[in-house]
């Protein structure tokens, strides 16, 4: 059974129980109708207590009044109670932004780890640099010691 067809079967038996319906309660359930046939003609389409009541021209006290409200939450109640297409991309963006905000999570992380490997091998490289400039030093050292030892007679091998 689809939504639509729970709304009118719902209604119906709202019609055969209270037979004093009012106008307000009409324009309840017509609206709410349009709104689950996504023929919104003043909202967005959201199907919503403030939206329902809108479509139908009546205030929020008087929708909860009506026994029509009732009715509409045995039609969403329903299992197999379908939402508008409005209501489902709603929570398409909902999930989306949710799962994009896992993944920058997740790249934040990834980047923050990345830039602490990056600044570990910095360190290492300016370390392993300044030792070889020692050695560098040191060897330099010990060829002019080389040289005034023997004062030219031995020739360090290239």
């Amino acid at each position: 059974m689809t939504s639509t067809s729970t709304a009118q079967t719902i209604f119906a038996r709202l019609v055969r129980e209270h037979t004093e319906l009012t106008d307000i309660d009409r324009c309840i359930m017509r609206a709410f109708e349009e709104l689950m046939e996504g023929r919104p003609q003043t909202t967005d389409g959201s199907l919503t207590v403030v939206n329902i009541a809108a479509e139908a021209g009546v205030g929020r006290a008087s929708y909860y009044r009506s026994p029509v409200a009732a009715a509409i939450k045995e039609i969403l109640a329903a299992p197999e109670a379908r939402r508008p297409e409005v209501d489902e991309l709603k929570a398409e963006i909902t999930r989306l932004r949710k799962a994009d905000r896992d993944l920058r999570k997740e790249k934040a992380a990834e980047l923050r780890e990345l830039q602490d490997t990056v600044a570990t091998y910095a360190n290492q490289i300016q370390a392993l640099a300044l030792r070889n400039a020692e050695l560098e030093e040191d060897a330099r050292k010990l060829r002019s010691q080389v040289d005034e030892a023997t004062r030219g007679a031995v020739r360090p091998l290239r």
